[in-house]
């Protein structure tokens, strides 16, 4: 007979919300995705990113009390959803992840209480093509932008780049690659403006390369991605999120070709994700 623990309640805390894990899925041994419960009082725009973490020790430990680690976590879900959604790498001995990949169903996490993030559509200007450029994890935000149904309302396109090393590492790729069809809310808008580009850079795939490679190239260009051969910053408008390298890589062709980073105090015509590069 299979022994099933005692799902873990922590401690309360004055700083973070505890929230109750709902489902859990592995993606591979690298990636895993979970959701949360939504505290009723639990306001976000979509893009944005929340503190998510659990005890510095645990009392088998020998530290029970210790003050909780915390990470940035973007969130997946949309704004309207009713539970909250994360996609999280697996570290073996990381501070948080090494426990983080083992919860549970009914076990609890931290939250934090005030979300925030410059992925939102706040800090664009207007345009005709949206382009979300991701790396590994980074593709997160983006899920919940492209569940948004304000999101096609503002752009004629929507397009997702999504770069991995492994095919395995494309977390998603089955939803994303039907054009979200079971989205009770955008499946209508999602078959005509979305378009998804999933890019591997060391495992055979349809699509190689990294994202600077085919904008350079232009094979991020042409059917179904219609429009200029190239980004243009009267019409396009950028996210980023991803790998350090990546974003400052890609942010460094944008300004070249005339495009200006956006904020929530200044709307531009490109984005990144502050927190998770500076």
């Amino acid at each position: 007979m299979t022994d099933v623990r005692s799902p873990v309640t922590l401690p309360e805390t004055k700083a973070f919300a505890n929230v109750k894990v709902l489902w859990v899925r592995h993606w591979n041994d690298r990636l895993f995705s979970f959701a949360v419960e939504r505290p009723a009082s639990f306001r976000f725009r979509s893009g944005e990113f929340v503190m998510i973490g659990l005890p510095g020790a645990w009392p088998e430990d020998g530290g029970e009390g210790a003050k909780p680690i915390m990470r940035a976590y973007s969130i997946a879900s949309p704004h309207y959803a009713e539970e909250l959604e994360f996609l999280s790498i697996k570290v073996e001995d990381g501070p948080l992840t090494s426990k983080l990949q083992l919860i549970q169903p009914g076990d609890e996490v931290y939250m934090g209480k005030k979300p925030t993030g410059t992925l939102v559509t706040d800090a664009l200007i207007g345009g005709k093509r949206l382009f979300f450029f991701s790396t590994g994890t980074g593709l997160a935000p983006f899920l919940s932008l492209a569940r948004d149904p304000d999101v096609y309302s503002m752009f004629d396109q929507v397009i997702l780049v999504h770069s991995v090393r492994q095919v395995s590492d494309l977390a998603y790729h089955d939803e994303l690659q039907a054009r979200l069809a079971d989205d009770p809310l955008v499946s209508d808008e999602a078959a005509t403006q979305f378009h998804y580009v999933p890019t591997v850079t060391r495992e055979p795939f349809r699509t190689t390369g990294r994202i600077g490679d085919l904008i350079e190239s232009a094979a991020l260009f042409g059917d179904p991605v219609q429009g200029a051969k190239k980004l243009d910053p009267e019409t396009d408008r950028i996210m980023l999120c991803g790998s350090m390298a990546m974003i400052r890589e890609t942010a460094a062709m944008l300004d070249g070709l005339g495009f200006e980073e956006g904020s929530n105090a200044k709307a531009g015509t490109y984005v990144i994700e502050r927190a998770f590069v500076d």
